[in-house]
């Protein structure tokens, strides 16, 4: 087997019914030198019989694909135990409710191999009915507000770790952590995958919502994992 250039880590917990989706879109990738590592973070349903269903699939393709299991931890435990068997010169960490367009790993690769300073290549997507567009890579941005998503190419070498006793936010944390570090991400235009959100209401909410509804439940979630995030990196 070649070498992979990219290594895709999927964490994934009671994802059965969208796992299948997620995965033939990375069969579906014009990229293919790749491995593929899913940690079954405590699942319960079907996830094990899909997975080696899968499995199979990949090997006929001339893929590596690791299956790891453990009890539930939680994502970032399971993104921090997939990163420890990545052999690629980049990594992604992929969740199982991620559906990517055929190109997206191409053009993310292609970006990075063109943009030397960059550590890490972030897209436009779509979480549920929401296409969230984005902007230009901006430290002051990065800063003051959470927008880049955890499905990101980045260089191995520059990956910090997730921090396991952060438990909402974590992609904001990842990339404030990486920018103190001197690291900095590149923009790419394009929506080039979604997020399913099981048929039902996306955890999204306006951002109107936040000022409106102050003691709502999730606002007063999201308000407080905003701080413990914003404490450690004395924003």
């Amino acid at each position: 087997m070649q070498n992979p250039k990219i290594s895709i880590i999927i964490p994934t917990y009671q994802r059965a019914k969208i796992l299948p989706k997620c995965l033939d879109s990375i069969l579906n990738q014009t990229y293919r030198n790749y491995e593929i590592i899913v940690v079954n973070d405590g699942s319960t349903d079907n996830t094990s019989e899909i997975l080696d269903k899968y499995k199979e699939i990949f090997i006929k393709q001339n893929k590596k694909f690791k299956i790891i299991n453990q009890e539930n931890k939680g994502s970032n435990s399971a993104r921090n135990r997939g990163f420890k068997q990545a052999n690629g010169e980049y990594i992604i960490f992929w969740d199982s409710d991620t559906i990517a367009k055929q190109e997206m790993l191409e053009k993310m690769f292609f970006t990075l191999e063109t943009h030397l300073q960059a550590s890490y290549a972030y897209c436009s997507f779509k979480y549920g009915f929401k296409k969230f567009q984005l902007w230009e890579f901006s430290p002051q941005r990065l800063k003051k507000m959470p927008y880049i998503i955890t499905t990101s190419l980045i260089r191995k070498r520059h990956f910090p770790g997730f921090d396991e006793n952060i438990k909402r936010l974590q992609d904001w944390d990842l990339w404030l952590t990486m920018l103190e570090q001197g690291h900095q991400g590149i923009w790419i235009p394009e929506v080039l995958f979604e997020v399913k959100t099981g048929g039902t209401i996306s955890r999204w909410m306006p951002s109107f919502f936040y000022k409106i509804l102050p003691f709502f439940p999730s606002v007063k979630k999201y308000k407080q994992a905003e701080k413990v995030i914003k404490e450690k990196h004395r924003l």
